[in-house]
């Protein structure tokens, strides 16, 4: 059973039991998954961003936009309009498809994974979960690799409060530390 019919079948009841909500419009949802990589000091290497660019389109199944500065910052070298990392948005179906194979495919074979930290989820109702290796999904062949980076992945859900963002990440399935 994938995450979305999972959320309709058993999250939506719960949470409708649970916080006390009369509409199923008013349960708190998933509504965006956002995957990011900063360039960082190897933004001047132009082979090693079509690389991460690669990675990121085989991770998601999604061509990733490049991210330009807004503003010049003379103590990272950086200037205005310069590509300084790249990201991928998905939603609806290719979002549930990721987030089921993060949470049962990926996240398992995290090296000494112990559960995502509660801090991680803030109090708009997002979880931010941090890779320092691209290699943990299964699309990254180990063999292929000529560079390690890392990535981000922001879950974007509507819960007005942090209880129910809590709640709502628990019941999806997402592994959390004790």
């Amino acid at each position: 059973m994938n995450l979305k019919e999972h959320y309709q079948k058993n999250v939506v009841p719960q949470l409708m039991k649970d916080g006390g909500f009369k509409n199923v419009n008013a349960v708190p949802k998933i509504v965006k998954t956002v995957v990011h990589v900063g360039f960082g000091k190897i933004s001047n290497e132009p082979k090693i961003k079509e690389i991460i660019e690669a990675n990121l389109k085989r991770i998601t199944g999604q061509k990733p936009v490049l991210t330009a500065a807004k503003k010049s910052i003379s103590n990272f070298k950086v200037r205005a309009g310069q590509i300084v990392g790249a990201k991928v948005t998905l939603r609806g179906a290719r979002m549930y498809d990721f987030l089921t194979k993060l949470i049962h495919i990926t996240l398992p074979r995290v090296r000494d994974f112990r559960g995502l930290p509660a801090k991680s989820l803030d109090h708009q109702g997002n979880l931010t979960v941090g890779f320092k290796e691209h290699i943990a999904f299964p699309e990254i062949r180990s063999d292929e690799v000529e560079r390690l980076h890392g990535l981000e992945i922001t879950i974007v859900s509507n819960a007005k409060t942090h209880a129910a963002a809590e709640q709502l990440f628990k019941l999806s399935g997402f592994p959390f530390s004790k």
